[in-house]
């Protein structure tokens, strides 16, 4: 068979179940992070595109929302922004953690890829805490549940098989263009980033006293004359006690996560920042239409 020589280029979307390790698996492929990550599930809201950049290839990524049953007018959102990514897309990567049994979650999303024209690949992480024999039966019982076009095994900690995955997503990318310039890694805007990193910070000292309460909206973000970079953020609650939580005894926990996110978007940016957090409570605010929109959400009737 002849090798084809041509530029391949394409979308792929990576889904699954929440908390499988999306947004860690595309940060290691890309060196760089670009999508949230905390051991909360469901730590991606928006679509994050992740541009990988190689030799005659250039892969979009589409780090999803977990997929679950939707229970407010927010998941419903959540549920129908990955809905829209496979309709963009011109490869599936389907992600399941090895340490997790294969449930209805699983059987849920394979559904949804029923009758797709585009190749699904199924990834199975974490291989660096099972023995090889697991890891086989894994793949066989995946395997009777849908025709993958490819599977294979990876470690997003160790670096195991990530350069393997890369190979095989772009044997089933079409040729194409080169969508974004090779020194773009994502499309999104900085404020989006901006309140993404905050919210990661929130989650990660929070834990599971605010479970998926968090929302977080940048109202403000302008470069001063001084080169910093001013960033207001909202951060809504549902409850009052939720918002004693979030800025913790004395101010404590507010202001050590106000520190780590000023330090990352720093880094992010390239720029002093002056970060500027306010707390607001907002009953049931994941089902009031106008805090999703601020929120970047579409609304589906």
């Amino acid at each position: 068979m002849t090798e084809n020589t041509g530029f391949r280029s394409g979308f792929a979307a990576l889904v699954g179940r929440p908390n499988v390790g999306k947004s860690t698996l595309l940060n290691a492929l890309l060196g760089e992070k670009v999508s949230i990550v905390s051991s909360h599930a469901q730590t991606t809201r928006n679509k994050i595109t992740g541009v990988w950049n190689g030799d005659n290839a250039q892969v979009v990524f589409l780090d999803t929302p977990g997929m679950h049953k939707p229970q407010s007018k927010l998941g419903e959102a959540i549920r129908q922004s990955t809905i829209d990514a496979l309709e963009e897309v011109d490869l599936i990567v389907f992600l399941c953690a090895i340490d997790d049994p294969v449930g209805a979650g699983d059987r849920y999303i394979l559904s949804l890829l029923e009758n797709r024209k585009v190749p699904v690949i199924l990834v199975l992480s974490k291989i660096d805490l099972i023995p090889k024999e697991q890891l086989l039966l894994k793949i066989a019982q995946y395997s009777r549940l849908y025709d993958f076009a490819d599977i294979v095994p990876i470690s997003a900690k160790t670096g195991d098989n990530l350069d393997e995955l890369m190979n095989t997503i772009k044997k089933y990318l079409p040729e194409g263009p080169k969508y974004f310039p090779d020194d773009m890694v994502t499309d999104q805007p900085e404020r989006n980033i901006a309140q993404e990193v905050v919210r990661e910070k929130l989650l990660i000292r929070t834990r599971d006293e605010v479970p998926h309460a968090i929302g977080v909206y940048s109202e403000e973000f302008r470069e001063e004359e001084d080169g910093r970079i001013y960033i207001r953020c909202t951060i809504y609650v549902e409850r009052p006690t939720q918002k004693g939580i979030i800025i913790g005894k004395n101010g404590s926990l507010l202001k050590a996560a106000k520190k780590d996110a000023t330090r990352e978007l720093k880094k992010i940016l390239g720029a002093p920042v002056d970060l500027d957090l306010w707390v607001k409570v907002s009953k049931d605010w994941k089902n009031k239409d106008y805090i999703l929109r601020e929120l970047g959400y579409k609304e589906h009737k």
